[in-house]
């Protein structure tokens, strides 16, 4: 079967529920690389919120499209009935809400967002790892010269998300060797955390009481390439996106459409559906909103307030490097993800 290359990490089934009359979404790009770049571009839900070969990773014949497939008959499918009676003002069951929240939890980690955000976290983990793995394999090798102990050569967990290789190379003399760690942050990492935290973690999130919220028809929920907010919020000048799924007064929030908010608050009673929040309290959301959005906001209508929120950054070095980065993505993983799978 061919491989699903065109990777939405926001769904179209969720995008949908975003578009204008016309059919179609509005974007915003929170980076451009000319100011008379418009500010908003009328596109249809398949052009937005994806990346080519996201997920697809490079086995050693061939590419698989697993991951892709995982999140879309896991998560997505299994949410899109659930989402669609919520924006509808349906009766909800707690299967809905389930399946809601196990869409956020995995929409928060499998967009680019996430990805930036996590890479040096996981570099400088997996330089430890490498210089504990050094100093092990040290050890067993001078065991080894001491014993005349044959070294067998373990497999290495998770391999296939982790490729370690682990070379010796004799110094001149014959009495020594140097040993070299190599290993490769990416792709693999990212698709290794997702599978962790979706299959083992999600299933000791604590039960939080989550609601649909609304607001008044002039401030309109718009959606993000990281629609899904942890907020620790104190005031408005003192708040961050660090707050965690079981982090007390956390909020979490995803919306669902210009009316319906899926929303938390870590430890707290929740508002009752269909609560039309004060709109001072909306603004503030709406402003959250913008502000998380990594590269674009997309929204069911030109919206003046976003500029406001969330103004452009006119950047043609910046934004020509990251669009050649993503550019590069796919040949670039997969030609590590092979040269370390033989």
């Amino acid at each position: 079967m061919p491989v699903t290359g065109k990777n939405h990490y926001v769904p179209e089934l969720y995008l949908k529920h975003f578009v204008a009359d016309t059919g179609r979404l509005y974007r915003y790009r929170t980076l451009v690389s000319y100011p008379w770049v418009s500010e908003w571009k009328p596109l249809s839900i398949g052009g937005v919120g994806y990346q080519w070969h996201l997920y697809t990773r490079a086995l050693a014949d061939r590419d698989s499209d697993e991951i892709e497939q995982w999140l879309n008959h896991d998560f997505e499918s299994p949410a899109a009935d659930s989402i669609s009676r919520a924006v509808n003002n349906r009766p909800l069951s707690k299967e809905d809400y389930r399946l809601m929240v196990r869409f956020a939890v995995a929409q928060s980690m499998r967009t680019p967002a996430f990805l930036v955000r996590h890479l040096p976290r996981w570099r400088k983990e997996t330089q430890l790892q490498l210089e504990e793995t050094s100093r092990k394999v040290k050890q067993d090798l001078k065991r080894a010269r001491l014993t005349g102990e044959r070294l067998e050569r373990t497999p290495t967990p998770n391999s296939e998300y982790f490729p370690l290789r682990i070379t010796t190379v004799p110094s001149s003399d014959g009495k020594s060797v140097v040993i070299k760690t190599e290993t490769v942050v990416g792709r693999g990492t990212w698709v290794h955390a997702m599978r962790h935290l979706l299959t083992s973690t999600i299933k000791r999130l604590p039960r939080h009481h989550w609601t649909i919220l609304s607001a008044e028809d002039d401030l309109p929920w718009f959606t993000t390439d990281d629609p899904v907010v942890l907020l620790r919020f104190q005031n408005s000048n003192d708040y961050d996106f660090e707050g965690g799924w079981g982090v007390p007064k956390t909020s979490i929030f995803l919306p669902l459409s210009p009316k319906h908010l899926l929303f938390t608050q870590v430890g707290e009673r929740a508002y009752p559906r269909g609560t039309v929040l004060p709109r001072e309290l909306s603004i503030i959301l709406r402003r959250m909103i913008a502000e998380h959005a990594h590269r674009y906001i997309f929204s069911s209508c030109i919206d003046p307030t976003i500029n406001e929120y969330r103004p452009r950054i006119i950047d043609p070095k910046a934004a020509g490097f990251e669009q050649e980065q993503w550019r590069k993505w796919h040949e670039e993983q997969s030609r590590v993800e092979r040269e370390f799978a033989t």
